[in-house]
């Protein structure tokens, strides 16, 4: 059995209210949220002592470590790690849990470090454009290239056109037509992505300290060598225990990916050579053929980064009985996050807590941010029951404990339900910034609501009918049209009380299990609807999955452009679709009458048209659960009507108590409940049988 199948905590559990009510005052503190404890400065044993007493004091029952500036052993030495198990033996005495951020700062893959110094063959490698001649008309060139090179292309300076030059033995040469021209050589380096390390005198992000090779297992085999096996060396029986995991924090690529491997990876996987395109995708304006091989080498590339590092940590972790938690880069700005990362959902299938973070001021009263929906629904698909949110680093303006309360609320009605607080610097540290909502004395208050209400949001499993398609694929043939269609149906599914997740390829392909109308993912909720954006491209196997998946009884709705390429083994020999008739077929994008109609029925009604009100449903064992939040500035009293039955109860996750409230049954299985939300307000409804 999986070790982590041996820990509550990270299972689906569906558990009568009863169990539930019993530690609702007080949950598990793996079930609550955490603060980022930064240390700097020489971290002593007085020092844990006194921040954990004070962390413990303001209601946090975990923290995650971050190393940090000027400690008194370096990072990654004996003396740190037993640093760590010392604040493990203190953390266990108070009662508290531990974690540990996978790096010495960020990206998570340096290793503080040790890959420059110790194993350069292992660091990242990439395509890049080594050199660059301008020519004009006429001239003619002659340059050697590298052994390292894998192709030149030439660029229009007037009109953005460009052509593949051939290199022969080492050499490349070439006469100008007319025009003003640029030649560009392509070379595979070792070249990173800026790292901010721990171990860099200037404290600057730069590429001193070089990342290891994402796409070479044997990389983070040896990262895992240096970090992992040694905390577990060192930390012994509190191992799994007090200590319960690793957060790796952005690991991601600047620059295209390369690896030695990656051409015969893409011959294996795509049956052709990507060599002779390469040079191709650093045209200024890439037709369409290299679009698609592009797609394809993202497509490997993606794979290989899934494989060669989230796999391995998450296989190492579920092994040894820790738990892996990880978020990417720009999840709030999916086009950068798939350039960078390749596929979210692919990366987050190896990861135990899928997470997003919201440090900057991306969630903010008046912006529409649906992104911590990524994270909830890869946990909702992978059968996790935690999704989390590094949250606060760096917002301007810096939050009051009010609004970190709506920024808390905002991504917990979108299903995040852990909660990475940051930034608390250790008591010794100078020059680090403590945010001010931890001196406030209504700061407690906060972190008792939201351990209780991540504990309730953490019970049983989602229970959302619609599947939102996410188009990754499209992305990766420069369809960024694709994600403004996906966000604008999130938002109006959102402003209608429509809960539902987003799916992916793989997920809608294949993992999905298809019976009697439903798709059914790993946590046991079931979609009777999936919808399409407009997109540019979906799998020959997740388009027969949705006919077949209509065909028993499901709802299939394209809200948007219709795919004009069908995808087998390659993006570069796709197809067109097959007829999607068997579909409601909406071509403009909006919420017909025909569209609605072919959505489920909602399991939230409000008396009133109200956009500002999100909702979150879940299925308890005997009761139906709800959160609801009202995001806007107005107080609201309504009826809303609730799919299920049973005795209506208000729970207060402010003050852990529990009322019965008053309802009615309604036609067709829903129940009536009135309900006053003030300004910012949130509402927790449970409907026990």
């Amino acid at each position: 059995m999986p070790q982590e199948n041996k820990r509550p905590w990270q299972t689906i559990r569906s558990l009568p209210t009863s169990e539930i009510a019993a530690a609702f005052q007080f949950p598990p503190p793996e079930n609550c949220i955490a603060v980022w404890w930064g240390w700097c400065g020489p971290v002593t044993e007085k020092v844990i002592a006194t921040d954990l007493d004070a962390l413990h004091a303001m209601g946090f029952r975990s923290v995650l470590i971050e190393a940090g500036y000027d400690m008194a052993h370096p990072y990654l030495s004996n003396g740190w790690f037993q640093t760590i198990k010392l604040a493990a033996e203190h953390a266990k005495r108070r009662g508290m849990r531990v974690w540990v951020e996978d790096e010495g700062k960020y990206p998570s893959g340096f290793a503080g470090g040790k890959f420059t110094k110790e194993r350069p063959d292992l660091s990242m490698q990439a395509l890049l454009v080594a050199q660059t001649i301008k020519v004009t008309g006429g001239e003619k060139l002659t340059v050697g290239v590298s052994d390292a090179a894998v192709g030149a292309i030439t660029a229009n300076l007037d009109d953005q056109t460009s052509h593949l030059l051939p290199v022969d033995d080492g050499e490349l040469r070439w006469t100008a037509p007319r025009g003003n021209w640029e030649v560009r050589i392509i070379e595979h380096q070792f070249k990173t992505s800026q790292t901010r390390s721990v171990n860099n005198p200037t404290r600057g992000k730069d590429e001193t300290n070089s990342l290891c090779d994402y796409l070479n297992p044997e990389a983070s085999k040896q990262f895992i060598a240096w970090t992992h096996e040694q905390y577990k060396k060192h930390i012994g029986s509190e191992f799994g225990r007090t200590f319960m995991g690793f957060m790796s924090d952005e690991p991601d690529f600047a620059r295209m990916p390369w690896t030695a491997r990656l051409p015969d990876e893409f011959i294996d996987r795509k049956g052709y050579d990507v060599r002779p395109w390469l040079a191709a995708f650093f045209a200024p304006q890439p037709n369409e053929q290299t679009q698609r091989v592009k797609a394809d080498f993202w497509d490997v590339w993606s794979d290989m980064f899934r494989e060669g590092f989230f796999g391995q940590i998450g296989r190492w972790c579920r092994d040894n009985g820790v738990e892996y938690i990880a978020h990417l880069n720009c999840e709030d700005r999916m086009p950068v996050c798939v350039r960078a990362e390749g596929d979210f959902f692919r990366q987050m299938r190896e990861v135990h807590m899928p997470g997003i973070d919201t440090i900057w001021d991306q969630i903010w009263p008046g912006k529409v941010s649906d992104f911590p929906r990524l994270a909830s629904s890869a946990a909702h698909l992978f059968g996790r029951p935690r999704a989390f949110s590094e949250s606060f680093a760096a917002y301007k303006p810096i939050p009051n404990v009010e609004q970190a309360r709506w920024i808390i609320n905002y991504q917990l009605v979108r299903g995040i339900n852990m909660f990475l607080i940051m930034y608390y610097a250790c008591s010794v540290t100078t020059g680090e910034q403590q945010y001010p909502f931890f001196a406030s004395p209504d700061f407690p208050a906060l972190v008792s609501y939201a351990n209780r209400a991540c504990y309730l949001l953490s019970m049983g499993r989602p229970a959302a009918k619609i599947a939102l398609y996410h188009p990754t694929t499209s992305i990766w043939l420069g369809d960024d049209d694709s994600n403004t269609s996906l966000l604008d149906i999130a938002r109006k599914l959102s402003e209608q009380q429509r809960d539902f997740d987003f799916v992916d390829e793989y997920s809608l392909s294949s993992m999905l299990t298809l019976k009697n109308g439903t798709f059914t993912n790993l946590s046991g909720q079931n979609y009777c609807a999936v919808i399409i954006p407009s997109v540019t491209a979906i799998s020959k196997a997740a388009l027969d999955r949705l006919k077949s998946f209509a065909a028993s009884g499901g709802s299939v709705i394209f809200l948007g452009r219709l795919p004009r390429l069908l995808v087998e083994k390659t993006f570069l020999h796709a197809s067109a679709p097959d007829d999607v008739s068997w579909a409601t077929c909406e071509p403009s994008g909006q919420f017909t009458p025909d569209v609605i109609n072919a959505l489920p029925r909602p399991d939230v009604v409000l008396s009133q048209p109200c956009p500002e009100v999100k909702y979150l449903h879940r299925k308890w064992k005997d009761a139906d659960f709800y959160f609801l939040f009202n995001e806007g500035e107005q107080h609201l009293s309504l009826s809303v009507l609730l799919e299920g039955s049973g005795q209506a109860q208000l729970w207060d996750p402010a003050s852990g108590t529990i009322e019965k409230a008053g309802s009615d049954p309604a036609a067709d299985g829903m129940t009536e409940i009135h309900i006053d939300i003030p300004v910012h307000g949130s509402a927790f409804v449970v409907l026990a049988r």
